[in-house]
């Protein structure tokens, strides 16, 4: 059965919007979910959403941007997985108030909401503040907010890292 477009949007946001406060950190959370994108389709029995074309979700400071973006539901009907393609995906969000944005790139991202955990793979790239790394692998942990980057198996990728000096406050001067 094909639902009308003005439905499915409905849908989607429906969705989407049960799953809020799993989707984001706890400050996000109550902000309202903003989707566009150029198709959706949804799938009941699998529990599978897929965006395509130009997708932008927005909550709070949480967005993801892809050329094609997969939400997974469980059983209970929550989002537990989000993956998300283009060239490049995107993933962007502010861990803390105090803490600046962090913006995850890469070919292909997977977000498992549980584990507040975002894999980039494929000229994977986050930046900190001034803070980058590069690498084939990046796992980037929300909670927890540690970076772990991996290179590839062949070598012919290596992990790179440009860490800034922290202030500290005119020591050694």
């Amino acid at each position: 059965m094909r639902l009308n477009p003005l439905l499915q949007a409905a849908i989607c946001t429906l969705t989407l919007s049960l799953a809020g406060p799993a989707l984001a950190l706890p400050e996000d959370a109550s902000q309202p979910i903003h989707i566009s994108a150029d198709s959706a389709s949804i799938n009941e029995n699998t529990g599978v959403t897929v965006y395509s074309g130009d997708v932008n979700i927005e909550q709070g400071t949480m967005k993801i941007r892809g050329d094609r973006v997969e939400l997974y539901r469980n059983a209970a009907g929550d989002v537990n997985r989000i993956v998300s393609v283009g060239t490049p995906a995107e993933f962007e969000q502010q861990p803390r108030a105090s803490d600046p944005i962090t913006y995850a790139y890469g070919l292909r991202m997977e977000y498992r909401v549980d584990a507040q955990e975002v894999t980039i793979t494929e000229q994977a790239r986050v930046e900190q503040g001034q803070d980058v790394f590069t690498g084939q692998r990046i796992v980037y942990n929300m909670d927890r907010a540690i970076v772990d980057a991996y290179s590839s198996e062949s070598g012919d990728t290596r992990v790179q890292m440009v860490i800034q000096p922290k202030n500290d406050g005119g020591a050694g001067q």
